[in-house]
């Protein structure tokens, strides 16, 4: 059975691009891999980052809605992002670094909890599995320190036995308390079902908006979504998304997902040494360029400010 490859990457809201990525690039050493629009709604950005080359599994991807109210996770939610480190002294110089940044952390075990600049919540944990590392290079940040990738997200399920169909469909195992691994011959990673808060999620800075599954490439998007199909949700025709190709439903818990293929890259539109430099735009809304340039705020390379 072709099995996902864990999470190809997950995305997220902004409302204040600067900010954004200042902590995600300077404080957490991700690449800022592609400086780029929201493909329908192309007078604001939509910012990646990840390893050195932006590899599936690495990704995390933010809309900026500017002066977007503060969100807040709820049903049908993501309410925290987990994230490989190497070990318990990778966990040490996280505590240290972010503390120097003012950022408020919990420890527990061996895992790190905190929040970014708008809410957004995310663990660091130790991992056993044997998947290569993704790393960015970051000034101040030791390699065997950093960032290795994503090693799963915690949603809020509405109705986590409703969910079972679908992702058994998509060829996840159950594992204990609301666990789900998507393990395929070299990536791996997880979706954990919990139970939603009293509070009614809000859509907003600081949420995710969805998180996207790793396939091949086209042939397996069509039978990935041909098994959606059969288990009752409601996909999306293949959108050609510049770098992949994706394919958008709602899981029953209300998760908003997305199957995108690893087989096009960031590199597809500037060469990978310069990734998310320059603007960069989706062939359609090349015309709007010297509009979009006057207008979008202004954002330093962070490699060049470092």
């Amino acid at each position: 059975m072709i099995k996902l490859e864990g999470l190809h990457h997950i995305t997220a809201i902004t409302a204040d691009a600067p900010v954004n990525v200042d902590f995600y690039a300077r404080v957490l050493g991700l690449r800022m891999v592609k400086k780029t629009v929201n493909f329908d709604a192309p007078d604001v950005y939509h910012l990646y980052y990840g390893d050195e080359v932006g590899a599936p599994g690495s990704v995390l991807t933010f809309f900026e809605l500017p002066g977007a109210p503060r969100g807040r996770a709820g049903a049908g939610m993501v309410d925290k992002i987990e994230w490989r480190v190497a070990g318990e002294e990778a966990l040490a110089f996280w505590a240290d670094r972010l503390a120097a940044e003012g950022v408020r952390t919990d420890a527990a075990g061996r895992l790190l909890h905190f929040a970014d600049p708008e809410g957004l919540g995310h663990t660091l944990m130790t991992t056993t599995v044997a998947d290569t590392p993704l790393r960015a290079r970051a000034e101040g940040i030791p390699p065997e320190h950093a960032l290795q990738g994503f090693q799963g997200v915690r949603a809020f399920a509405r109705d986590a036995a409703a969910s079972a169909p679908l992702l058994e469909a998509l060829g996840m195992e159950a594992g204990p308390k609301g666990r789900w691994n998507a393990s395929g011959p070299t990536r791996h990673g997880h979706l954990h079902l919990g139970a939603p808060p009293s509070e009614v999620g809000i859509q907003g800075a600081g949420t995710v908006h969805h998180i996207a599954w790793s396939v091949a490439d086209d042939e397996e998007l069509e039978h990935f979504r041909a098994r959606v199909v059969q288990a009752g949700a409601q996909p999306t025709a293949i959108i050609d998304r510049q770098y992949f190709h994706s394919v958008y439903f709602r899981e029953p818990g209300g998760v908003l997902f997305e199957l995108a293929s690893r087989d096009i890259g960031f590199d597809v539109d500037e060469p990978a040494e310069s990734l998310g430099e320059a603007l960069q735009l989706p062939r359609q809304h090349e015309p709007l360029r010297e509009t979009l340039e006057r207008t979008l705020t202004a954002l330093p390379n962070p490699r060049a400010a470092a």
